[in-house]
């Protein structure tokens, strides 16, 4: 009706635009009465307000200033790998497309909490309820919640999960299970498999689908072996049982197998395909491990974006639609070590995967992408320090009236975003070399220094490496909670209570030693409350939606919304 009024306003202001005589004019009028008559079609002047599909992206982790780490890379690292795309990543180009937003993401409500966990906030995007702190699809009484995934499926669209991290690891799985606590990962498996919910899930955590005997059950080992698995994916169990979680699946629930990158690419892309590809036995390789394999082909797990792609090409198939949920997962492991070395890489995986996602969606308008995070790790950021001071040097400018230009504090020099990218290996990789069963029991400076060197563009000696093995941190995280003295420990004595996973402190302490070279602080080994980025693509009518500060619980009930009719 806006149409036809908008075209009748067009003529009648040509009459009295126009030097017509009367017989013209009774003509006009004419023309005029006939085009009120015309119907215009709806879909011409009504926004499109509902999707086909939905794709959910969450780079676990992913902070503002995690992203800041991708964007400065990109964008002005002399050496950067985007320096044949024109500086620009994935996450820049879908944002310029689609709209730009900020979500807050804690445990929702007035009897919530300040900072959330990867499983509440999951909770809280997969249903659009409050969700209390480490609970799987559940709100935060402890009912059971419908899923945006569970409610695509029962409207007969095809559903997937997609994550480098485990299946049954707390971001995926709260979009397909109902569990009081994050930690039953083998009660998860049990229900992703059974439910009937997913149609396709893609990770690794094949530990949580093993019988417990495993390790010595030759009978159990053939089995898999003969399925196609590797032995790296079937080398120990979580379970306590002796179910066998991956023939149940593929025996009683009709899933196909995939242990690896080629048994992946070879399996069907038909509709109805179910897919459980499990290709580690834990987390999938880390960021710097696929940023090397990748250089020379020889990658063995398929990459996220090689997982993403299978997803959308299977997914797509069904006339109805989809759900999908990606996770870049491993951004958050690497914050929780402090490693801003291997972040970057895991911000580049996911990068991929969201180059991945852009490519498939641009052209379409029946489908809304939605990127963004739970939570932002570590309280990560560049910062400018005393350490290394600039020496003075001349300008040309005519403002310098003749005075030397010299800042009072080093602010970074961008070569340091190169000297990141070029870790070869991550907090943990040092570890092990330290000691392959993490026992640091009188570990010296020296093999510290030595680990870390081994790895790291940014060196460090002995000395400045001997704090990093001091048993008295972990004593205090996990045994007896003494308090320590600034003399006693001046090193971290600030904040030790934010670094609450035992032995992975000397990882985080790790990146204390290489701080000062690197321009970088740290300022927990949790989370933080920071608001994070949301970018969203598809239809303008929906995502100009997304373009606010909002809360979590507000994206999952927009996506709804959108997919969902009633």
């Amino acid at each position: 009706m806006m149409f036809k009024k908008s075209m009748l306003a067009m003529v009648v202001s040509g009459v009295f635009l126009t030097g017509c005589n009367d017989d013209d004019t009774r003509e006009v009028i004419k023309e005029v009465e006939v085009i009120k008559e015309i119907e215009v079609p709806r879909e011409a002047v009504e926004e499109v307000t509902t999707v086909k599909n939905v794709i959910l992206m969450i780079g676990d982790g992913m902070g503002p200033q995690q992203v800041g780490l991708l964007e400065e890379y990109a964008r002005r690292a002399p050496n950067s790998t985007y320096n044949d795309q024109g500086n620009e990543t994935a996450l820049t180009k879908l944002g310029q497309a689609g709209q730009l937003g900020l979500s807050l993401n804690a445990p929702f409500g007035a009897n919530g909490s300040l900072v959330v966990d990867s499983a509440c906030s999951a909770t809280q995007l997969a249903t659009g309820i409050a969700a209390g702190s480490e609970m799987i699809g559940l709100d935060s009484e402890g009912n059971v919640v419908k899923t945006i995934l569970e409610k695509a499926k029962a409207q007969g669209k095809a559903t997937g999960l997609v994550s480098d991290t485990r299946i049954t690891h707390a971001t995926p799985a709260a979009f397909a299970a109902h569990q009081p606590h994050r930690s039953l990962e083998p009660e998860i498996a049990e229900e992703l498999i059974s439910s009937g919910s997913v149609d396709l899930m893609l990770s690794g955590g094949a530990r949580v689908f093993l019988p417990s005997d495993i390790k010595t059950d030759e009978a159990d080992r053939q089995l898999m072996a003969d399925l196609g698995a590797p032995e790296s994916v079937y080398k120990k169990s979580k379970r306590s049982d002796d179910r066998n979680l991956i023939l149940e699946a593929k025996n009683d629930y009709g899933y196909n197998l995939a242990f690896d990158a080629g048994q992946l690419n070879n399996l069907a892309s038909d509709e109805g395909t179910k897919i459980l590809g499990l290709f580690a036995n834990s987390g999938m390789a880390d960021g710097i491990a696929y940023s090397d394999c990748k250089k020379d082909n020889s990658c063995e797990q398929p990459s996220l974006r090689e997982m993403t792609l299978k997803a959308l090409d299977i997914l797509s198939k069904d006339p109805d639609g989809f759900f999908l949920m990606i996770e870049g997962g491993q951004i958050d492991w690497a914050g929780h070590l402090n490693d801003a070395g291997w972040m970057l890489h895991e911000l580049l995986k996911f990068d991929e995967a969201v180059a991945a996602v852009y490519e498939w969606v641009k052209d379409r308008n029946d489908t809304l992408v939605v990127v963004t995070a739970d939570h932002e790790t570590g309280s990560f950021g560049f910062s400018y320090s005393r350490n290394d001071l600039p020496e003075a040097r001349i300008l040309d400018g005519d403002g310098m009236n003749g005075q030397e230009y010299k800042p009072n504090f080093n602010f970074g020099v961008l070569s340091k975003l190169d000297r990141l990218y070029a870790q070869s290996g991550t907090f943990y990789d040092m570890m092990d070399i330290v000691n392959a069963d993490w026992d640091f029991t009188n570990t010296t400076g020296e093999q510290w220094a030595n680990a870390i060197n081994t790895h790291s563009e940014f060196k460090v000696t002995a000395e400045e490496a001997a704090f990093i093995g001091e048993r008295e941190v972990n004593e205090y995280h996990v045994h007896d909670h003494k308090y320590l003295s600034a003399d006693e420990f001046p090193k971290v004595n600030d904040f030790k209570e934010f670094y609450v996973y035992g032995d992975e402190i000397h990882g985080d302490l790790i990146g204390r030693a290489l701080a000062k070279e690197q321009n970088i602080v740290w300022g927990t080994g949790t989370h933080t409350a920071a608001p994070v980025p949301v970018y969203a693509f598809g239809p303008e009518a929906i995502t100009k939606q997304f373009s606010t500060m909002q809360h979590h619980v507000d994206i999952g009930n927009k996506m709804m919304a959108a997919l969902i009719q009633e």
